[in-house]
């Protein structure tokens, strides 16, 4: 049941749809919490045995997952033999019902390759249609490779059955099935032609070979994958419902908005619909994360959302980490001293009264370090961001400078 194309292969994961003309997947009418968070368990276990099969993978994985529960795209950069197409057709696979469609593209692969052959029945009748069986109008997930070497003619249209999930097709404009196109590329699209595809994928990453030599030794020891936790359409869509559920707190609107005036002034300005899109991102990640709220946790994982070009990501990710969690770092930064304190009054003294003016210095310095602790609790709560860091390190700090004054 499955034919091949330059070494490329289509056709249906096992346990797809036999009706050949979905179009549309069926959204339940309410959101029953057990059946979310039993298909949430499904989700989260097939992102665990994912991560057992491609080493050094966590985060693309991740990235996958959140975007088949945002219903996004993902855009692989990487030289072959990474396992691109691998983990996309594995995702179809624990998808029951979904349909898979595969293709190498080419600026001599033609509409027809992709979205099927004219209908010579049809022409009879003066109508120009495609019959779409067992090609991209049908799918759920796609892997398109070399995506950017597309004609004009396959990429415009493309373009509509990516973002609208529609596809023109005769005198119809019809609705298609699909969830998740994964694409690959092995370098960046220069023409500015390109910019509108190249922005339907939400999330990038640049993939590479496996760095580690045990996590390598680990690959060439794995087996080929047999049966896995699988999902099906019907879980999937109450997990879609879900996501819309997921509260996303103005001060986490704020902190994007904030995130935004950074980038900007660093001249990285990703488009309005990037950041419109991210906030659904962020709302299926926490979700994925068994959360009901975005946290700042989830925020950071736009460091592979909102770079346009790979020499842009680590100062995204600089500007992501100072933004969510400067607070944190000014709390670890005290925290140490407070400990380094805590190991200077512990040694040895010459006597007992060089220790009385240590302790004195240090218990003086520990009330210094609470005091600057209660001064980032306050702001980082007018900010609107976690204090759950900041009230640890201050229970420890408090109960340190106690056992000091206790032993005298």
């Amino acid at each position: 049941m499955i034919s091949r194309h330059r070494g490329r292969v289509r056709g249906r994961c096992a346990g797809a749809s036999a009706l050949p003309g979905l179009r549309r997947v069926w959204y339940p009418g309410d959101v029953i919490p057990d059946d979310v968070a039993a298909a949430r368990a499904k989700l989260a276990a097939i992102g665990d045995e994912l991560g057992q099969i491609f080493v050094e993978r966590g985060e693309v994985i991740e990235g996958a997952l959140a975007a088949l529960l945002a219903r996004q795209h993902v855009l692989l950069l990487g030289p072959p033999g990474t396992a691109k197409s691998m983990l996309a057709d594995e995702l179809c696979r624990r998808i029951e019902g979904a349909a898979y469609f595969q293709w190498l593209l080419t600026k001599f692969t033609t509409p027809e390759e992709v979205f099927g052959a004219v209908s010579l029945r049809a022409l009879e009748n003066d109508e120009y249609r495609r019959v779409t069986t067992r090609k991209l109008p049908e799918a759920h997930v796609a892997f398109l490779d070399e995506i950017f070497k597309a004609s004009s003619s396959i990429l415009n249209a493309l373009l509509t059955l990516l973002n609208e999930r529609r596809f023109d097709n005769g005198r119809d404009s019809v609705d298609v099935p699909l969830l998740t196109v994964f694409g690959a590329a092995n370098e960046l699209p220069e023409e500015d032609e390109l910019s509108a595809i190249y922005d339907r994928f939400l999330i990038r990453f640049v993939v590479g070979y496996v760095v580690e030599d045990w996590r390598f030794l680990r690959m060439l020891r794995a087996s080929a994958p047999e049966g896995g936790t699988r999902i099906t359409l019907v879980e999937l869509a109450s997990l879609w419902r879900a996501v819309d559920g997921v509260t996303v707190p103005d001060a986490i609107l704020r902190g994007i908005a904030d995130l935004r005036r950074a980038l900007g002034e660093q001249q990285i300005v990703p488009s309005d619909r990037r950041f419109r899109q991210s906030v659904t991102l962020l709302r299926a990640l926490a979700l994925l994360r068994g959360r009901d709220t975005v946290g700042d946790d989830d925020v950071l994982f736009l460091e592979h959302v909102l770079w346009r070009d790979p020499a842009e990501h680590a100062t995204v990710k600089d500007v992501l980490r100072r933004l969510m969690r400067g607070f944190d770092e000014q709390v670890q930064e005290l925290l140490f001293q407070g400990r380094e304190l805590g190991d200077y009054i512990e040694q040895t003294w010459d006597s007992r009264e060089q220790r009385a003016r240590a302790r004195i210095e240090v218990e003086t310095k520990l009330r210094r370090i609470l005091d600057q602790i209660a001064a980032i609790e306050r702001a980082a709560r007018d900010a609107g961001r976690e204090v759950v860091r900041a009230e640890a390190a201050r229970r420890e700090i408090e109960a340190l400078r106690q056992a000091i004054a206790e032993v005298g």
